[in-house]
Protein backbone atom coordinates (compact mmCIF):
# COMPACT_ATOMS: atom_id res chain seq x y z
CA UNK A 1 0.00 0.00 0.00
CA UNK A 2 1.96 3.09 -0.95
CA UNK A 3 0.50 6.94 0.50
CA UNK A 4 -0.33 9.46 -1.57
CA UNK A 5 2.12 11.97 -2.69
CA UNK A 6 1.27 15.77 -1.91
CA UNK A 7 1.92 18.87 -3.72
CA UNK A 8 3.71 21.99 -3.14
CA UNK A 9 0.16 23.78 -3.66
CA UNK A 10 -1.51 21.48 -1.27
CA UNK A 11 1.05 21.26 1.54
CA UNK A 12 -0.39 19.94 5.06
CA UNK A 13 -4.22 20.86 3.94
CA UNK A 14 -3.80 17.85 1.33
CA UNK A 15 -4.96 15.35 4.91
CA UNK A 16 -8.22 17.10 3.89
CA UNK A 17 -8.76 16.01 0.35
CA UNK A 18 -11.88 17.86 -2.00
CA UNK A 19 -13.53 18.56 1.62
CA UNK A 20 -13.75 22.01 3.25
CA UNK A 21 -13.20 24.16 -0.14
CA UNK A 22 -9.99 25.62 -1.51
CA UNK A 23 -9.67 28.87 0.24
CA UNK A 24 -10.07 27.22 3.62
CA UNK A 25 -7.78 24.30 3.04
CA UNK A 26 -5.05 27.16 1.39
CA UNK A 27 -5.73 29.66 4.72
CA UNK A 28 -5.19 26.30 7.09
CA UNK A 29 -1.98 25.34 5.22
CA UNK A 30 -0.68 29.40 5.51
CA UNK A 31 -1.72 28.78 9.25
CA UNK A 32 0.19 25.07 9.70
CA UNK A 33 3.26 26.36 7.94
CA UNK A 34 3.74 29.65 9.91
CA UNK A 35 2.90 27.52 12.78
CA UNK A 36 5.43 24.52 12.75
CA UNK A 37 8.50 26.91 11.07
CA UNK A 38 11.50 27.66 13.59
CA UNK A 39 10.95 31.32 15.79
CA UNK A 40 13.19 32.87 18.26
CA UNK A 41 12.95 32.97 21.36
CA UNK A 42 12.66 36.35 23.28
CA UNK A 43 15.53 35.30 26.25
CA UNK A 44 18.16 33.73 24.34
CA UNK A 45 17.35 34.66 20.60
CA UNK A 46 17.95 31.33 19.34
CA UNK A 47 15.70 29.42 17.10
CA UNK A 48 14.31 27.01 19.09
CA UNK A 49 10.58 27.83 19.80
CA UNK A 50 8.34 25.04 19.79
CA UNK A 51 4.26 25.34 20.25
CA UNK A 52 3.60 23.37 23.44
CA UNK A 53 -0.04 24.01 22.93
CA UNK A 54 -2.59 27.08 22.28
CA UNK A 55 -1.03 30.19 23.22
CA UNK A 56 2.08 28.47 25.15
CA UNK A 57 5.36 28.22 24.08
CA UNK A 58 8.54 26.68 24.69
CA UNK A 59 12.16 27.26 23.67
CA UNK A 60 13.96 23.99 23.99
CA UNK A 61 17.46 25.40 24.39
CA UNK A 62 16.86 27.48 27.73
CA UNK A 63 13.36 26.15 29.15
CA UNK A 64 11.77 29.41 28.81
CA UNK A 65 8.17 28.81 28.77
CA UNK A 66 5.64 31.89 27.54
CA UNK A 67 2.74 32.86 26.36
CA UNK A 68 1.85 34.48 23.08
CA UNK A 69 -0.55 34.55 19.71
CA UNK A 70 -2.14 30.92 19.03
CA UNK A 71 -0.31 30.34 16.11
CA UNK A 72 2.92 32.42 15.79
CA UNK A 73 4.59 33.66 19.13
CA UNK A 74 4.80 37.54 18.31
CA UNK A 75 4.40 39.06 21.78
CA UNK A 76 2.69 42.32 20.81
CA UNK A 77 4.38 46.08 22.83
CA UNK A 78 1.94 47.58 24.37
CA UNK A 79 1.76 51.19 23.08
CA UNK A 80 -0.53 53.92 23.48
CA UNK A 81 -3.20 54.95 26.25
CA UNK A 82 -2.03 51.90 28.32
CA UNK A 83 1.06 52.86 28.64
CA UNK A 84 -0.05 56.20 29.11
CA UNK A 85 -1.29 55.55 32.34
CA UNK A 86 0.68 53.43 33.64
CA UNK A 87 3.92 56.11 33.46
CA UNK A 88 1.40 59.01 34.94
CA UNK A 89 0.82 56.45 38.01
CA UNK A 90 4.17 56.13 38.69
Amino acid sequence: MTRRKRTKKIGSSGKYGPRYGTKIRKRVKDIEEEQKKSHRCPNCMAKKVKRVSTGIWKCTRCDTKFSAKAYTPNIRKIEGKETEKIEESK
